[in-house]
């Protein structure tokens, strides 16, 4: 698949496509509360970090008003609307640029929708009450994430007999409800969701699964940025995991590419991760005539 079809846009998914994370949130694991000043969102603040990424090469706003870190307390129907949309109207009539909603939640899907957003990512794959229905409304293209148990409990233990193939599955039988619920198959992206009920193993198990996920069909999204995953293996804190992002976010798109897939790397840093991936196609598309 080279285009999606988003609305009245559409995305190229001929190379890599880049998602600049917007957490509209106080308690993210890595930049929770970075766009607040004094307790309150800051408008201004918030639309130059997005010209900024958007100025850096990304192809994809992703505005997300629910924490979803190991842990994090559920927000209200209205809590979540206040956060969002402010910021989808404020970026839809300011930039031509595609805007993702990280979201669960059925009126926000549908509100969303209608304020100018062009994709939905959902973390629960839509299973939440009214969460496929309000996403077939929509028209629009959906994300459909892995995640083992909730935010709250989610990293208690996680276990699995066979991890690639248990997220394969689950993600298989959500594709097949959405397409049943009348989402097109080629309107569907998949996410193996790093981090979200797994274990460092896990997570590197997925990783080098990559391959088999983007075998099935759909483009993939890859979330691996500034997660407990890269903290583990480098032993470092959140604000030190730069390189470690950037080398996954490389990694991811070298196994999609070796399968003929397409990715969308969903990334805090967009303006780093679109300098590694234009170095590596330049490399990957030079010929040497001597």
């Amino acid at each position: 698949m080279s285009l999606l079809n988003c609305g009245n846009k559409t995305l190229d998914l001929s190379r890599p496509a880049v998602m600049g994370i917007v957490n509209i949130t106080p308690d993210s694991f890595s930049d929770g509360g970075a766009l607040y000043s004094s307790g309150k969102l800051d408008l201004s603040k918030t639309l130059v970090a997005i010209e900024a990424m958007l100025a850096a090469g990304a192809d994809i706003i992703d505005i997300g008003g629910e924490s979803t870190r190991p842990g994090a307390a559920p927000v209200t129907r209205a809590q979540e609307l206040d956060r969002v949309m402010p910021i989808i109207n404020a970026v839809s009539s300011r930039f031509d640029c595609l805007i993702s909603v990280d979201t669960s939640t059925a009126q926000v899907i549908s509100e969303a929708a209608a304020g100018g957003a062009h994709i939905i990512n959902d973390v629960r794959a839509l299973q939440r009450e009214g969460a496929l229905a309000a996403a077939a409304a929509s028209g629009l293209p959906v994300c459909l994430m892995h995640m083992q148990n909730q935010p709250d409990s989610m990293q208690h233990n996680p276990q699995y007999e066979d991890v690639v193939a248990e997220v394969l599955a689950f993600l298989h039988q959500r594709k097949q409800q959405c397409i049943e619920a009348g989402i097109a198959a080629d309107q569907i992206m998949l996410d193996p969701g790093f981090g979200f009920g797994k274990t460092l193993d896990h997570n590197l198990a997925l990783f080098n699964g990559l391959d088999k996920l983007a075998q099935a069909g759909h483009p993939v999204l890859v979330g691996v940025s500034r997660k407990s995953m890269i903290g583990q293996l480098l032993d470092s804190a959140v604000d030190e995991r730069l390189m470690g992002s950037v080398t996954m976010a490389l990694l991811a798109a070298q196994k999609i590419k070796a399968v003929q897939g397409s990715l969308i790397l969903r990334v805090h840093d967009v303006k780093e991760t679109v300098q590694a991936l234009h170095i590596w196609q330049q490399a990957e598309s030079f010929e040497d005539t001597e």
